[in-house]
């Protein structure tokens, strides 16, 4: 099909069965699938209209006999410069005919809005079927959990702000480690999130999924907002957009401070800003940015749960109560885009950011030393840096639309001092290690989108990463350089819609990078054994089948039916405070994600995961992966318009997860219902967040290991040690818009 006025083809092909009616009829069109709309211009002669999102508008004139009917293969050619007016104002959005799988999505800034948040990293709970938690001091990388795999701080999981990836590998903490604390909610403009391996675009850590957080180019309006509640809770945010020659400048700067209902407060302070700075186009245009952070805090880590019983200390208490950090990151992003209107679209993206952690924690007491105690500290600091760009063309492939895309991205990070030390109240007593690591990787794929009917679209994919990894350790024996290089081929199948019903079919390889020390140790640095490396990358493997239907008025669902197996699991240690290879694993399971938006004042939300994850080798007797959730459900309901009352309630459970490889240790479910109430008027909001209504006394993360408090054996007593979800709390918020 060409474009009749220039006679170029057009992508985006998609049909239409034209029946044409009586003298006195419109007439109709089959398969409407909310796309076409027919235009009866005199006897005989039409005119049918398609739409898109993220395309221009095409139509085509004909003429037909009454009765007959007509294939029109009308093409839609995308268009870059309308991108810019398209808003995602939640799950409501109509993904039919869009997504490539079930388990794709996009969140926007008015469901964001409506949550009730504890955590700026809850921002990641409107992904259905993910659990945002945490286990230490506010200031640390959030706990993640999705699809059975207990994430830890990021892994596993990949996540991007302005196209920047924010997990940091070979870090102090854990691989992967993903702190979103930075992040301020009010300006993010949407999360698009994505699960399993699937994508060709997915590198490392994208196993489980992976989420790009962007953020608004520019405020209508200015944004004052403040915030008190319990505990000393106090927050306050400025932002605004001012006009800068031929762009527009978005700032903003938030700041909080925090000491939370422990007996030993948190001190916990924070500040986050960003500045943006945009201008031309989404088609032909450039965005330069840059964002701060920085937090410190005093920490309540988990605490052993016979401490709480025998009297020892509250469940709020803290056994370590020299536990804490000081945190930040410091990031300059520039992005460049051109496109023309059915032909092609160029991004290049650049970016450079320093960070710095030193963590300090105390997780088995005086197990290690009795003297002094098991308190350590983790240190990282490194630069590192990037580009990537992305290439797209919109062609015809045997005469049908097609859109190739090659993309490729370069990263560097110089690690100059990842470390691990023996520390009492802070202060150092030993090294177990002190390195300082380089590690490079570039990645690049291609792709191909074809739709090849009005109802079948593939999308076929080959990714390839290598990697560089260099050590120099405090221990001669553990420095090298080690390279490694890995191909992840990826495939995806569109059928439908009918009825606002498509099915979708998807599978890829995928891969995590291990920590670049362990692909050249020899040495273990504490007890001096020899010690295996671990392989520099791990294969995955994912396979998704499900479907999406907006066949009911207002009602959005998804199924998808999946599964995931990993070469190497990387698990949680908890008596060590980080990640570390495991045996090989399998996850699979099924998600039911539901959005219903009853009235244009009445959204409600229920999302179902159930998931079954096992080690498949090893001891078969211990085989259950240590805090791998079983079941979640989340759910919400929001009621309100964009001026006058509004209430939201949403409710987060997820099951009994095994603290020990026979399941013999399990810990409890945890459900958490948050709530706000609020009124709205074009300029003030004034709300009310009531966070853990009912007062719930759960564990937002529980562990199953040994621990020495004073007066115990030397061996230590197994048991399960828990950090408790927050009591309940409230906190009011007045923003200002101006």
């Amino acid at each position: 099909m060409t474009d009749a006025a220039s006679g170029q083809p057009l992508a985006g092909a998609t049909v239409a069965l034209v029946r044409a009616g009586a003298a006195s009829e419109r007439g109709a069109v089959t398969d409407l699938d909310g796309r076409f709309s027919l235009s009866r211009l005199d006897a005989g002669a039409y005119t049918l209209r398609a739409t898109s999102v993220g395309y221009a508008a095409a139509s085509r004139a004909f003429t037909l006999e009454a009765g007959e009917t007509l294939r029109v293969d009308l093409a839609l050619a995308p268009e870059a410069t309308d991108l810019e007016a398209i808003t995602v104002e939640g799950r409501s959005a109509n993904l039919v005919g869009i997504a490539s799988a079930a388990s794709q999505g996009y969140v926007g800034q008015a469901q964001l809005t409506a949550r009730p948040l504890l955590r700026v990293g809850e921002v990641l709970e409107t992904i259905p079927g993910t659990i945002v938690t945490q286990h230490s001091g506010s200031g640390k990388a959030n706990q993640f959990f999705l699809r059975g795999f207990n994430l830890d701080h990021g892994t596993d999981f990949a996540a991007s702000l302005e196209g920047v990836p924010m997990n940091l590998p070979t870090h102090g903490h854990g691989q992967g480690y993903l702190d979103l604390n930075s992040l301020i909610p009010e300006l993010i403009e949407s999360v698009e999130f994505e699960k399993g391996p699937q994508n060709a675009a997915a590198g490392d850590f994208a196993t489980a999924g992976r989420a790009q957080i962007r953020l608004v180019d520019r405020l209508d309006r200015g944004i004052a907002k403040g915030e008190a509640g319990a505990d000393n809770h106090y927050e306050a945010l400025v932002a605004n957009s001012s006009d800068v020659g031929a762009g527009s400048v978005l700032y903003g700067v938030r700041a909080r401070y925090y000491d939370g209902p422990w007996v030993n407060p948190e001190n916990s302070a924070l500040v986050s800003a960003v500045a943006k700075y945009t201008a031309g186009t989404a088609a032909r245009g450039f965005s330069l940015t840059a964002l701060g952070y920085r937090s410190d805090w005093d920490a309540t880590d988990q605490i052993a749960l016979r401490a709480v019983e025998n009297g020892q200390v509250s469940r709020l208490g803290a056994l370590d109560p020299s536990n804490g950090g000081e945190t930040g990151r410091y990031t300059l992003v520039g992005e460049w885009q051109r496109g023309a209107s059915g032909a092609a679209r160029t991004r290049v993206r650049a970016y450079g950011a320093y960070y710095h952690l030193n963590l300090f924690s105390n997780f088995t007491y005086f197990l290690d030393n009795p003297t002094d105690g098991d308190q350590f500290e983790q240190v990282d600091r490194r630069a590192y840096g990037g580009a990537s760009v992305t290439q797209e063309w919109f062609t015809r492939l045997f005469g049908r639309s097609s859109v190739h895309t090659i993309g490729a991205a370069l990263r560097h990070d110089e690690i100059f001092q990842v470390g691990l030390f023996n520390t009492r109240d802070r202060q150092r007593l030993g090294t177990v290690r002190d390195d300082t690591v380089g590690e490079t990787t570039l990645g690049a794929y291609v792709q191909n989108e074809t739709r090849w009917t009005d109802k079948v679209r593939t999308t076929l994919g080959l990714r390839g990463d290598a990697f560089r990894f260099r050590v120099d350790s405090d221990l001669a024996a553990n420095s090298g350089t080690e390279t490694a290089f890995i191909a992840s081929p990826k495939a995806g199948l569109a059928v439908g819609p009918w009825r606002g019903t498509e099915f979708y079919a998807n599978a890829g390889l995928g891969f995590h990078s291990n920590d670049a020390r362990g692909t050249v140790i020899t040495v273990d640095p504490a007890s001096g054994e020899a010690v295996d490396r671990v392989d520099p990358l791990v294969r995955t493997r994912g396979a998704e089948v499900g479907a999406r239907t907006a066949v009911a008025r207002g009602l959005q669902s998804t199924l998808a039916l999946w599964t995931i197996a990993l070469e190497s699991e990387l698990v949680f240690v908890g008596d060590a405070g980080g990640t570390e290879a495991s045996d090989a694993s399998l996850h699979y399971g099924v998600e039911v994600n539901n959005f219903y938006e009853a009235a244009d004042w009445l959204d409600l939300s229920l999302d179902l995961a159930f998931t079954r994850s096992r080690f498949t080798e090893g001891d078969p007797g211990a085989d259950r992966i240590e805090n791998s959730i079983g079941r979640i459900v989340s759910g919400g309901v929001y009621a309100g318009r964009e001026t006058g009352p509004l209430a939201s309630v949403q409710v987060r459970h997820f099951g009994p997860r095994p603290l020990t490889g026979d399941g013999s240790i399990v810990s409890d479910a945890t459900t958490l219902v948050n709530a706000k109430l609020g009124y709205r008027t074009r300029r003030l909001a004034v709300s009310l967040d009531v966070l853990n209504v009912l007062d719930s006394e759960d564990a937002d993360v529980s562990y199953f290991y040994a621990s020495r408090l004073p007066g115990e054996a030397a061996a230590g007593v197994e048991d399960v040690h828990v950090h408790p979800v927050l009591p309940r709390t409230a906190r009011l918020t007045a923003v200002l818009r101006f």
